[in-house]
């Protein structure tokens, strides 16, 4: 057997012995250090990080393929890549740790956009430079550039969490990094709607805020079973959970800077989901809604519809804003949301991604997307069914209906303060699946190379990220108190 192959047939596997593994503090620091020099040194671009590499590193891609002068904001890229560096550094006050986080820092500073976000990818390459409204970059005169910050698949939001809490393990000294977090989150409070929602993508201020009434959700009269090819990045947006992480980063922005506008802005971004929820008979919440408040098409995957994803990412954030503030019209929603949702259940215990407006059928797609009522024929490429959190939301609620509001969550970093048997297994796992030039490599192509570049083996951000997560935990617990 190949190392590599053994490599990937133990990567992930946790111990299932009855007694802690044999590490020492010092093997999982020398792993560490080990880990992050590799990664600083080899794989990362001017700071920055993408989400998988061949690996001879020879081949690269984000969500597509990639150059060496390209980095990615969307997790697991370089916020990701960024905030495990923070974790690494604040469990041992290795200060290498720190510059790498900086560095990755600046990366993100030369990829912040006019508009104040952030793409889902940087590019270096200076002629492709020229495409993007980089804000450290001078306009370039008569040309057109790229200025559209997206709050989809948490890629901004990642973002400026990340540049947050590098802001703060600096004591906000760094005037750079401090200049750029503060514009960005004045940009995500700009592009607030008046009623507390955010669109998918923005590229400045919000204009004409008078356009905007505010009013609850509702059903449209009719709907197209067509679609419809319009623009929906305007739309008031729950889709991929970008309204919820809006809210949690405003939650954690008040808390790093102390500042109440921030914490404002999260509670109307809770007042939208309050008035996003539908009424009887189906009492969830739509993946986007246009600007009269009905659920709406986005891409042709997506039709009108009441989601069982997103709605329970939903629950979770009242639950949350609950927790935090004490308000009870947060939970309100939630008993009439679960009663709901447990009925929709599908035969095998999840959640259809899509269900019809008013006869709450499940909805499906044909591999050539036609929407259809039968699950036989589904592109592989999106969960048109998830599984259900309905229980542990329930107990959530329960929990918080006895106990009552809790203290606002604790600052970042957040280390337990002894080991447990499964943090010391997980770490001596992944001390051992670590080579000798500190990578660790995945059986596994790269999934937007097809098979011709030959690369049966890769080098994942995911898999780093982890990974140096659970070593930090781990030297932070066992560190003399």
């Amino acid at each position: 057997m190949s190392r590599h192959l053994a490599i990937a047939l133990v990567w992930g596997a946790i111990c299932s012995c009855g007694h802690a593994e044999d590490l020492s503090r010092d093997e999982a620091a020398t792993a560490l250090k080990s880990a992050v020099r590799f990664f600083t040194a080899d794989v990362a671009t001017e700071g920055g990080y993408l989400w998988r590499y061949s690996e001879d590193l020879a081949y690269r891609e984000g969500e597509g393929r990639a150059d060496e002068q390209t980095v990615w904001v969307q997790p697991p890229g370089t916020p990701s890549v960024g905030i495990a560096l923070l974790a690494a550094y604040h469990a041992t006050g290795n200060k290498d740790y720190l510059q790498a986080a900086v560095d990755a820092g600046m990366c993100l500073v030369r990829g912040q956009l006019r508009s104040g976000g952030w793409d889902y990818r940087i590019v270096f390459d200076p002629t492709a430079r020229k495409r993007y409204a980089y804000r450290v970059d001078q306009p370039v005169a008569g040309k057109t550039q790229r200025n559209t910050a997206t709050l989809d698949d948490n890629t901004t939001q990642s973002a400026i969490r990340f540049l947050m809490r590098l802001d703060k393990t600096l004591r906000f000294e760094d005037g750079k990094i401090h200049e750029a977090v503060t514009f960005a989150l004045d940009s995500v409070l700009a592009a607030q709607y008046p009623n507390g929602a955010w669109p998918q993508r923005y590229d400045g201020p919000l204009q004409d805020r008078e356009k905007y009434p505010v009013m609850k959700a509702s059903y449209p009269e009719s709907w197209s079973r067509e679609f419809p090819q319009q623009d929906y990045r305007g739309f008031y947006t729950l889709n991929d959970n970008a309204q919820n992480d809006v809210i949690t980063l405003m939650l954690e922005a008040a808390r790093i800077y102390g500042d109440e506008k921030y914490r404002a802005v999260a509670l109307r971004g809770g007042d939208f989901l309050l008035a996003a929820q539908m009424p009887d008979p189906q009492p969830g919440w739509a993946q986007q809604y246009d600007l009269d408040m009905h659920p709406a098409w986005a891409r042709k995957f997506e039709p009108p519809s009441i989601t069982g994803g997103e709605s329970q990412r939903t629950m979770q954030t009242l639950l949350m804003l609950y927790r935090e503030t004490g308000e009870e019209r947060f939970v309100q929603p939630i008993p009439r949301a679960i009663s709901y949702y447990r009925k929709s259940l599908l035969d095998d215990g999840r959640l259809a991604r899509f269900y019809e407006l008013k006869t709450n059928r499940p909805l499906y797609f044909t591999k050539d997307y036609r929407l259809t009522y039968s699950d036989a024929d589904m592109p592989t490429h999106y969960a048109f069914k998830v599984g259900s959190n309905l229980d542990r939301i329930k107990r959530d609620y329960k929990k918080l209906a006895v106990d009552g509001p809790g203290k606002p969550q604790s600052p970042w970093p957040r280390f337990a303060n002894k080991t447990t048997l499964d943090l010391t297994n997980r770490a001596a796992e992944i001390v051992r699946s670590l080579d000798d030039r500190g990578r660790w490599v995945e059986w596994g192509r790269l999934k937007y190379h097809g098979d011709k570049n030959g690369t049966l083996f890769n080098i994942n951000c995911q898999t780093f990220v982890t990974n140096v997560t659970v070593l930090a935990e781990y030297l932070a617990a066992t560190r003399s108190k």
